[in-house]
This record gives C-alpha cells, sequence and structure tokens, in this order.
C-alpha cells in the first residue's frame, strides 16, 4: 500500500539533505544490485530523522538520516537503528529489512541506512483513523499492544543485543539525558520544566524490570500496518532504542495516548492528531491491560514513567521547535509542535505527584 505521506516532488526536484549524485556511486560500489535511474521523495511525518523514499528504476527502497542542522548528541545514530532493526529481524517483531549502513557523512552529508520498504500505512491523522470504525481502530490499537509484548519478551542475548545498553540505573540516566538535551535546546523561558526534571530526579525507581529491549518511541505512528484485515507490518523509528525498562515505553505510549490523544491540544497537530481516545480509540488503561495478558511484565503503577514521558516528549518537543524557528525543518504542521511543551509540562508534574 502506498503511504499517504510521501510527499511528492517536481521531476528533477531533489529534497533537502541528499546528494543523490553521490549516492548513486556509493550504491555502485557498495550495493550494486540497487541500480538504476534514482530518485528520491521525502517522506512527511518524521518528526526527527529525515526518511525518504528511493525509487532505483522498479525498485523502492528507504532512506534514513539525521536532521538538518542543530542535532543532539547520540539522539540520532543510524548504526544504533540499522543493528537493532537487523538483530530483530528472525523474531516476531516485525522490522523492515536492513540493507546498507554507511558512518561516512561525506556521501550525503551525514550517516545515513537504507532499509526495504514495506507494506502498510502510517496512521497518524484523524483523516486516516476516522473512517476505520470502532471495531477496526480497537483490533489496530490492541494489535500494537501486542507487538510491544513481543518486543519486550525477546531476550536480548538471544539476538546478539546483550551489549546494546546498560539496563543498570536506566531510568535515571533516562532524567540526565534528556535534562541534558533540554539544555541544549533551550530557546525561550518553559515554566515548571525545571521542576519536573528535579521531581524525576528526586524519585527515580529502581526498574525492576531492566534489561528489556526499549523501543524509546513507541506509538501507533511509528508503525506500518493496514486496517482490512489488522495487521502490524513494522515498526520503524529505532533511534531511541536500548536495553532499559520496558515501563518506559508504557509510560511514553500513554503520554502519547492519554495525555495529547485525550486532548484538545494535539487537535491538527502532527504528533498526536490521530491518537487516543477522543480519536475514538479504546483508552489507556484498556492498552495497559491487553498488554499485561500479554506480557510478563510487572506492569504496576505507571505515574513516574508517564510524567517521565511528560518530560521527554517536552523536550523532543522544544527540540524540533528551536529546529523550526531555525528553518532546519521539513515537512508541514511544525510551526505548531511548540504549543505543546507547556501542556506536557503541566500533565508531567502532576503525573511525578503521585503516589
Amino acid at each position: 500500500m502506498t503511504d499517504p505521506a510521501v510527499d511528492a516532488l517536481r521531476p528533477g526536484e531533489v529534497p533537502a539533505g541528499l546528494d543523490l549524485a553521490r549516492l548513486a556511486d556509493h550504491l555502485a560500489q557498495h550495493r550494486p544490485e540497487l541500480t538504476g535511474p534514482l530518485r528520491a521523495e521525502l517522506i512527511a511525518g518524521g518528526k526527527s530523522n529525515l526518511t525518504y523514499l528511493l525509487r532505483l528504476g522498479d525498485r523502492e527502497v528507504v532512506l534514513r538520516r539525521p536532521p538538518l542542522g542543530h542535532v543532539l548528541a547520540t539522539a540520532h545514530d543510524m548504526g544504533r537503528e540499522f543493528r537493532v532493526i537487523s538483530a530483530l529481524a528472525p523474531t516476531e517483531v516485525p522490522v523492515p529489512g536492513a540493507l546498507l549502513l554507511c558512518t561516512d557523512p561525506d556521501v550525503i552529508g551525514a550517516p545515513f541506512y537504507l532499509m526495504e520498504r514495506m507494506p502498510g500505512e502510517v496512521f497518524r491523522t484523524r483523516a486516516q483513523t476516522d473512517p476505520l470504525g470502532d471495531e477496526r481502530r480497537r483490533a489496530l490499537a490492541m494489535a500494537m499492544m501486542d507487538t510491544l509484548a513481543a518486543l519486550h519478551s525477546v531476550e536480548p542475548s538471544s539476538v546478539g543485543l546483550a551489549d546494546f545498553g546498560r539496563p543498570e540505573g536506566y531510568l535515571a540516566r533516562q532524567v540526565r539525558r534528556w535534562a541534558g538535551q533540554l539544555d541544549r535546546s533551550r530557546s525561550r523561558p518553559l515554566a515548571g520544566i525545571d521542576e519536573l526534571r528535579d521531581l524525576l530526579a528526586a524519585t527515580a525507581p529502581e526498574g525492576a524490570n531492566a534489561g528489556r529491549i526499549v523501543h524509546g518511541d513507541y506509538r501507533l505512528d511509528n508503525l506500518l500496518a493496514s486496517a482490512d484485515p489488522v495487521a502490524v507490518h513494522a515498526v520503524l523509528d529505532w533511534e531511541m532504542a536500548t536495553l532499559g525498562d520496558p515501563l518506559a515505553d508504557l509510560g511514553l505510549l500513554l503520554t502519547y495516548w492519554d495525555v495529547l490523544g485525550g486532548s484538545d491540544t494535539a487537535a491538527g497537530n502532527p504528533v498526536a492528531d490521530g491518537l487516543g481516545p477522543r480519536a475514538g480509540f479504546p483508552t489507556g488503561d484498556e492498552l495497559i491491560d491487553r498488554y499485561a495478558g500479554r506480557s510478563d511484565v510487572n506492569v504496576g503503577p505507571l505515574h513516574w514513567h508517564v510524567a517521565l514521558g511528560c518530560f521527554k516528549l517536552a523536550v523532543i518537543c522544544e527540540g524540533i521547535h528551536y529546529r523550526h524557528t531555525l528553518g532546519q525543518t521539513l515537512g508541514e504542521g511544525f510551526d505548531r509542535i511548540g504549543e505543546m511543551v507547556a501542556p506536557l509540562v503541566a500533565h508531567g508534574l502532576t503525573a511525578a505527584r503521585e503516589r
């Protein structure tokens, strides 16, 4: 199925962030089967790394590279994404086939990797999810949770990922990491965000479930899925994957789902417009129940993890807002992302204070 979010280009137009001549030469040298007239289109929707559809004659593949300009350290690691989708290929977790990793920034201006183009659609807007109806929306949400449970059930050492991260102290490190990212993205006053950071740092739990593969940004519109029949074909955007506490994935998912997806704040916003109860999907509690029934992870209270999700997403949105003010984002809808930071911080403070 064709992704409706692909931005069509005029004949001969090259999207920003690619050097097609150098790319063609690199492919001829390292993957000679990927030859033919080369055209590229930016795939809309990515809020961080940039994703392009490449057409090489009759074949289509996908290229991922870091964003233009202001890039946060460790946040856009192409090798990390490539490694994890390669490792998960033989498991029950659906991932695109990994084709080529290039760490040389001289080829297109940044490291990149190629992966197979997978079938399915990225469901991210009400225009896509409203026509599904209640039954298919529910089935799609439950398939999303089944896929997350499958990911968290993979033993890292069994797929060569035993050294993919440091599970001990993962949650405390997450707070420090995103606090650092915030400091590198500050461009305006942000009321309450430092208080939220300090609350999280002072109350970080031990992480009894540590040591699982964590996606780091798991949500409906990071999946390629179909609605008739309902199926998840691929999990995308692995740039923040590591070994850690799977409750971090659940907390961030609930942030997208109930905090943003349950609020008018997200109306028309590319981050959460087609997600959550406001868009006719099941509640976050129902999603967690589904996950708990298919996973051996001890779910327990998720207030702190939702607060972390709010902080993390607020920092991500602020970073995107900063890049937008510098003219370094590609695609539509980025002008409104900065509006989401304040409500995320407010909800995060409420969740962090819950016991």
